[in-house]
């Protein structure tokens, strides 16, 4: 798969995972692409920790206010036509109180890593309260990094928060975490089994219904 293909069909696949009605946070980066691929007669309510509820696509130059308005990356954003903005103890109230159906986050490891090994972070953000408070988590994120698996039997950064993922989705397959191990459920047929295993770190079961993910508009 060319790497130009790779994070829109991540998103392309996570965006399966909606359901009509659900509220969403949309971490930084890769998840945010998600809702460009919403199924049709589909709508969600889009939830960020900086404060709005109803967040919207992001705007054109013209139309961006990158002082007042922005997605959890600090990226100008926007609000759908009924939104709301609320202080950050009341977007964190929405998140603690269980009321965010499912956050999707990109990950260094398998886990919602917040520390990017030589750059300087101020802090974790919301993905703590996210990955303990959100009813579903699910990691959209490449398989490996620079050839390196990314899903390991043990972490090697520190950990945001433990056994909170319930679903990974990378170019590669689709994976449940159960409390057997991690679970292959669905997988890219541009690449062989022995492809995927060899990319993963973490022992994979073979699910037995394991079937291929759609790759219509993505074929090569």
């Amino acid at each position: 798969m060319e790497k130009s293909m790779i994070k829109p069909f991540i998103a392309k696949r996570v965006a399966q995972e909606f359901t009509d009605g659900m509220v969403v946070n949309l971490g930084i980066g890769l998840p945010v692409l998600c809702t460009n691929y919403l199924p049709e007669g589909i709508h969600v309510t889009v939830h960020s920790e900086l404060g709005i509820v109803g967040q919207g696509p992001a705007p054109d130059a013209e139309h961006a206010d990158p002082m007042h308005v922005v997605d959890a990356g600090g990226s100008p954003s926007s609000v759908v036509l009924g939104g709301a903005f609320t202080d950050s103890s009341d977007s964190f109230a929405l998140i603690r109180g269980g009321h965010v159906d499912a956050c999707f986050l990109g990950a260094l490891e398998v886990d919602a890593n917040w520390i990017i090994p030589g750059k300087k972070m101020p802090g974790m953000g919301g993905a703590m309260d996210l990955l303990v408070g959100a009813k579903k988590v699910i990691v959209a994120m490449e398989h490996t990094a620079k050839g390196n698996p990314k899903i390991l039997k043990k972490c090697r950064l520190p950990y945001t928060a433990v056994h909170c993922v319930n679903m990974i989705v990378t170019e590669m397959g689709v994976m449940n975490v159960t409390d057997k191990g991690l679970e292959l459920i669905e997988y890219n047929p541009e690449f062989t089994l022995e492809q995927i295993i060899a990319a993963t770190e973490a022992d994979l079961i073979i699910g037995p219904e394991l079937k291929k993910m759609d790759m219509t508009g993505f074929e090569a």
